[in-house]
């Protein structure tokens, strides 16, 4: 477990107002590494009482984020893509996992798998990212 992947997602989640806005929580950090957790609210259901595609991809989305911005480096994403295999329903439990794939010196690839609380798959979803410079954390 490294330390430094969790205090960079820390201070990532601190000004993500978007995760925090979806009830997201970080459970596991490592480098290259992230799983976040999001319980499908009311809100967060589509015209099918499923949950919209928006948020399972915003739930990768910020999985993603935090594991490849997780040594320290600030990335963006430059390219992803999700197949939703499952619904999400009211109520779900959805765990992201993200892991890196590669890791360049400016680009990367990351995996992100999305399950319920049954452990059943409900998306994947991959993701590109690319370094922009500078750090995550703002700090010398």
């Amino acid at each position: 477990m490294s330390h430094n992947a969790w205090h960079n997602a820390r201070v990532m989640y601190e000004n993500d107002a978007c995760a925090r806005a979806m009830g997201m929580d970080i459970v596991e950090m490592d480098d290259g590494y992230a799983m976040v957790t999001m319980t499908v609210l009311p809100q967060m259901l589509n015209g099918h009482q499923t949950c919209h595609g928006g948020q399972i991809f915003s739930l990768a989305d910020t999985a993603f984020a935090y594991a490849c911005n997780s040594q320290g480096l600030a990335a963006v994403a430059s390219a992803c893509s999700i197949d939703f295999l499952r619904p999400g329903r009211a109520g779900d439990k959805l765990t992201a996992t993200a892991r890196v794939k590669h890791q360049g010196k400016i680009a990367g690839v990351y995996d992100i798998e999305i399950v319920n609380q049954h452990q059943k798959t409900v998306a994947l979803f991959r993701g590109k990212s690319h370094r922009i410079g500078g750090n995550v954390t703002g700090e010398a």
